[in-house]
């Protein structure tokens, strides 16, 4: 097997996200003269479920155009092809930005977890413009590649956590980044989703099954290591729940609820993280678990540190923390932060909500905050030259610290996870992360899952 270079060896100096996410940056629309194309010409990887919803809002663009769909799976091209009859079928990437050259101008990359990283930057090094699903890539030095590449090719990406562009979302960092709630304590984030609730297996089966007709196993495999078809267990949605292809619940839900608080706190990269889990081997995610982040403070929060409490699987703080009225409960998946002048509750996907209720009486929420279309967005950046507020260079830190916290994970001790916000001790299983050189301080064990062995052939290249 081929592996990548050591995770620990850094190619550039760490870019520094310094700015607060906002409004795409705007530029001066200008004819992209290095294009020839009349319009945006697209090619889709990975063109069914969620792929097929990015198609769809992607050709509503009046200045898009598709050219060409790609999936390992022929029966994925139905409904594309009944949008855009006549549309080429490849069924490996690398052959159709081979084969298509310069028609090709952008591609959109909705595939399992796995093959985010090989197909974008496959897709870059081409000078083709980039949108990728979420969580970005599957491993941290996969985010941290994505996030070079994109900027040595200079080419317009954005990732595909739409709720980025949400009015709900923005809102709740317009109100964070204006103090409503004050200077910021302490988060706490969750969802209801379990890491293992699709398939409850522990280990893959050994023997599989037929490989159903129109299905390229291996491609769909990619770089991952070999395993039998099994039917339900990992294509067409499973896959979430393997190490080997997704990222668990955090890997799914993490770029979303975690989003607002790295935009409306301005954050970067953590200090360290620690993790506590349910229980958790070398094939599955566990059940729930707790993952603690520690970031540098800024202007916005109220000390020199803040931390970020992650919880899964159904648990969350309790509903006291944030000084709710009357009978109301912290929603089933969302963000509390706590501030010094109240706390802000944004459910995932609704709009905030501050408490205690006397604490703001008068209070007029913004009313000139809109929610945008996050597909129009990328395309409208590519036409005018621009970029987008949720490109790699932002969705690449916000993604290394998503997959950082599935390390922590995959080291941390078992431990039952339960409801409330009970304090463990800050050091126990504590990572230290040195985010400039891409490494992890003091745990080798954690070292090593920064990265990941390649079937041969499927290397990502670094940048």
């Amino acid at each position: 097997m081929k592996t990548t270079p050591p995770a620990s060896i850094t190619r550039r100096t760490f870019l520094q996200q310094s700015a607060v996410a906002g409004a795409a940056v705007a530029f001066p629309a200008v004819l992209r003269a290095a294009n020839p194309n009349s319009r945006v010409q697209i090619a889709g990887i990975g063109v069914s479920a969620r792929g097929y919803g990015d198609l769809h809002s992607l050709a509503s663009h009046p200045n898009v155009k598709y050219v060409a769909f790609c999936d390992v799976d022929t029966a994925s091209f139905a409904k594309a092809d009944a949008d855009h009859p006549g549309t080429p079928h490849f069924a490996d990437f690398r052959q159709m930005l081979e084969k298509l050259g310069d028609t090709v101008d952008a591609v959109h990359v909705s595939t399992p977890d796995h093959m985010h990283a090989l197909a974008s930057i496959e897709a870059m090094k081409r000078g083709k413009h980039v949108f990728c699903q979420k969580p970005l890539a599957h491993t941290v030095w996969e985010c941290r590649q994505m996030r070079l590449w994109a900027e040595r090719k200079g080419v317009v990406t954005q990732m595909g956590n739409q709720i980025h562009s949400a009015v709900e979302y923005r809102l709740a960092t317009r109100l964070l980044r204006d103090g409503v709630i004050g200077k910021v304590k302490e988060v706490h984030s969750w969802v209801a989703v379990a890491g293992n609730e699709r398939t409850c297996l522990l280990e893959p089966p050994a023997e599989g099954a037929p490989v159903p007709a129109g299905l390229d196993w291996d491609l769909w495999i990619g770089g991952a290591p070999m395993r039998p078809y099994s039917p339900g267990l990992y294509h067409p949605f499973a896959w979430r729940d393997w190490q080997d292809f997704g990222g668990g619940a955090m890997g799914d839900f993490g770029c979303h609820i975690l989003d607002p608080v790295f935009t409306g706190l301005g954050l970067t990269a953590p200090n360290s993280v620690a993790a506590e889990n349910s229980g958790v081997n070398r094939h599955i995610w566990p059940t729930s678990e707790k993952v603690r982040f520690v970031f540098p403070g800024n202007e916005l929060t109220a000390g020199p540190t803040l931390n970020v409490t992650w919880t899964d699987g159904g648990v969350r703080p309790e509903r006291k923390v944030a000084q709710m009225s009357g009978d109301l409960d912290l929603p089933k998946s969302g963000s509390l932060f706590i501030g010094e002048k109240g706390n802000m509750v944004l459910p995932h996907v609704g709009g905030p909500r501050l408490y205690p209720v006397e604490n703001f009486t008068g209070f007029v929420y913004p009313k000139d905050v809109k929610g945008l279309n996050h597909w129009h967005r990328w395309v409208d950046a590519i036409v005018e030259g621009g970029k987008t507020s949720d490109g790699f260079d932002y969705a690449g830190l916000l993604a290394e610290t998503v997959q950082l916290g599935n390390v922590a994970t995959r080291v941390s001790r078992r431990a039952t996870i339960t409801r409330g916000t009970k304090k463990t001790d800050a050091k126990a299983g504590r990572l230290e992360w040195d985010a400039a050189n891409c490494r992890i301080t003091n745990s080798p064990e954690a070292q090593a899952l920064l990265t990941k062995p390649y079937r041969e052939g499927w290397a990502v290249p670094p940048a």
